[in-house]
């Protein structure tokens, strides 16, 4: 195993192909350097159904005990369960998983005690360090004291813990679709919703990590196509989709039309309020208009933030915000450690939907204000000379405003559109959002011409 890892520590986790990239002793090296760097005595560590999983966590615990670390494997589940765990139990945790990429990656998503997260800024790069050097020159001897390894299962009080939080005691029944996308949705759905009053329809529940329907990734519009043809011919009032390690979901209305992460993010937000009294509520620069506005009427304070978890979980801690909403469906909760979990997010749906007599169309409709794009890709080798052609393009224009949070954003009082780098590929994401699809369009294409020139 080469000593560059590079191309296997992310910004915010570890990932990449096995074999190729990294393999069980690079994970051993991995779970001796995750106790060095955060000095615990004891950790906790999940993993999902990947084909390499259960091989890799083995060898992450063993590398762990032997730095004297006492090792809680709680097994299969997913990456928000871990969060639980390592917030329940007070301890450090590695969740292994790759989220949505093929079958031939993993990863390990790393936090420290109570879910805080673990980035390049707060361990990770000291923890990439050890392992390059390690790998080259040798691991350290042992500590005297071997760690113990122990198995415990988490999954009811992760279910209770998120039930306590959400009142669905009183709901209409209702008839729900839940595609889990062959991912560590079909673990926890049916634990988490036995008992309440839905008519539960499951989709791809069995755990197989080599993904033979789709991509757990739905985000992508085409890998919600099942659920939304299944959503109509049930007749159900919503559907729900899960990614691979089922921290972010997705919703579907009666009708079969995907619903935007803002308006979840939005009817989310309300709710919260409502339930603290107020309250501060992040937001990342990508959601919709709508999301700040519904905030600010119901009491809140919005605060803007750069995207990603890493950015957003900060900016919570900092601000004791009660909750925090990205355009990629990572839904944060105060009441859950600062962490993301798609599950709670879909309870509070369920909760809004059965406890009103209308569709779901009609209850989000009022959380649903503008035309977004959603985010398009476009692949460019020379990012910083596009994003100056975008600025010359629109500097001279009278109502525009720039700001640079994350990446571009050029406002005007009908639209807005957000063009970022990618980290790790020769990419710009554009973002647009307008008052009407004609405006969104319009300005949509403008830019795409200056980014693909």
């Amino acid at each position: 195993m080469v000593a560059d890892l590079s191309q296997l520590v992310k910004a915010y986790d570890v990932r990449g192909v096995v074999p190729d990239q990294w393999d069980e002793p690079m994970a051993e090296l991995f779970g001796a350097a995750f106790v060095q760097v955060t000095g615990a005595d004891a950790i906790v560590v999940g993993h999902d159904m990947r084909p390499s999983s259960p091989g890799l966590t083995g060898a992450f615990a063993r590398g762990a005990a032997a730095r004297g670390c006492d090792v809680t494997l709680i097994g299969l589940c997913s990456t928000d369960q871990l969060y639980y765990a390592s917030g329940a139990l007070a301890l450090p945790g590695a969740m292994f998983t790759a989220s949505h990429n093929p079958a031939r990656y993993n990863g390990i998503k790393l936090c420290r005690a109570g879910a805080a997260p673990v980035g390049q800024d707060t361990g990770l790069a000291e923890i990439r360090a050890l392992a390059e050097d390690w790998s080259e020159h040798g691991a350290p001897e042992p500590s005297a004291t071997r760690g113990t390894v122990a198995e415990r299962d988490v999954l009811a009080d992760y279910a209770a813990h998120l039930l306590g939080l959400v009142d669905l005691t009183a709901i209409r029944p209702l008839k729900v679709v839940v595609d889990a996308g062959n991912g560590m949705g079909g673990h926890t759905v049916p634990t988490v919703f036995a008992g309440l009053p839905l008519d539960l329809v499951p989709l791809y529940f069995e755990l197989d990590g080599t993904f033979p329907h789709h991509e757990a990734n739905p985000l992508d519009p085409k890998n919600l196509v099942d659920l939304q043809a299944r959503v109509l011919a049930e007749g159900a009032d919503l559907g729900l989709a899960f990614d691979g390690d089922a921290d972010r979901c997705f919703v579907v209305d009666e009708r079969g039309r995907g619903v935007s992460p803002s308006t979840i993010t939005a009817l989310v937000a309300a709710r919260e309020l409502a339930r603290n009294g107020g309250g501060t509520v992040i937001h990342n620069l990508i959601t919709s208009w709508s999301v700040p506005e519904v905030i600010g009427e119901n009491g809140g304070t919005a605060v803007r933030t750069r995207v990603g978890h890493s950015f957003i979980k900060a900016e919570m801690a900092r601000h004791g915000a009660i909750f925090g909403g990205e355009h990629s469906a990572h839904y944060y909760f105060r009441d859950f450690w600062n962490a993301d979990t798609g599950m709670l997010a879909a309870l509070h749906v369920l909760a809004a939907l059965g406890g009103q007599p209308r569709p779901l169309s009609e209850l989000l409709a009022e959380y649903d204000r503008y035309t977004g794009s959603g985010e398009i890709n476009s692949t460019v080798t020379d990012q910083a000379a596009r994003l100056d052609a975008i600025r010359e393009a629109y500097g001279a224009r009278d109502g525009i405003t720039f700001d640079e949070l994350d990446g571009l954003t050029v406002t005007s009082p009908d639209w807005w559109f957000n063009v970022r780098a990618s980290n790790t590929e020769p990419l710009l994401r554009l973002n647009v959002e307008a008052r009407d699809r004609k405006g969104m369009e319009a300005v949509r294409d403008e830019v795409l011409a200056l980014i693909r020139a």
